[in-house]
């Protein structure tokens, strides 16, 4: 569930800048297309994608449990719209290059494509899933602990002034 979480939180946020700049700025070349198209993949940011499509598919089949009679019809159908869901996948991976070619330069892109081809990249985007996990799991403890903590100084600076907050 926390893993669930943290990718969509992910995706919403990563969803959130590629809306707004998708259209800010104007065409890039080919080929810084094809280096930020790289580096999207290369950073693991389209696993995104996949995580949003993939329960999709999952509820589709799960109707076949209150409705087994339509199961084979449902695998069928579900095999038949896949490829269909991977060209919307594919237009996403198509704005998320056209955000980073937005911010980045053809060179910079190709640093950073060439950092996610390393070992030390590779191993960024293997563990990256699990640390946004932690990321999320820990953010509602420190924000309900910030929201306590600003509480209690803003209170004891009031009660300093002569005010009482509740």
């Amino acid at each position: 569930m926390i893993r669930n979480a943290s990718r969509l939180a992910a995706t919403s946020v990563a969803l959130f800048m590629l809306a707004s700049s998708a259209f800010a700025q104007s065409q890039p070349s080919a080929s810084h297309l094809a280096l930020a198209r790289e580096v999207a993949i290369g950073s693991g940011m389209t696993r995104s994608f996949d995580a949003m499509v993939e329960p999709f598919l999952d509820q589709l089949q799960q109707m076949n449990v209150t409705r087994p009679e339509i199961k084979n019809d449902l695998i069928q159908v579900v095999a038949q719209i896949r490829p269909e869901l991977d060209q919307q996948k594919q237009k996403m991976v198509d704005n998320a290059a056209r955000a980073f070619a937005s911010r980045l330069s053809e060179s910079e892109l190709k640093e950073i494509a060439a950092f996610y081809k390393s070992a030390a990249g590779a191993k960024y985007v293997q563990v990256q899933p699990g640390v946004l996990d932690d990321i999320v799991r820990d953010l509602a403890t420190w924000t309900q602990q910030t929201a306590q903590f600003v509480m209690t100084r803003a209170r004891e600076e009031m009660n300093k002034r002569g005010h009482q907050l509740q």
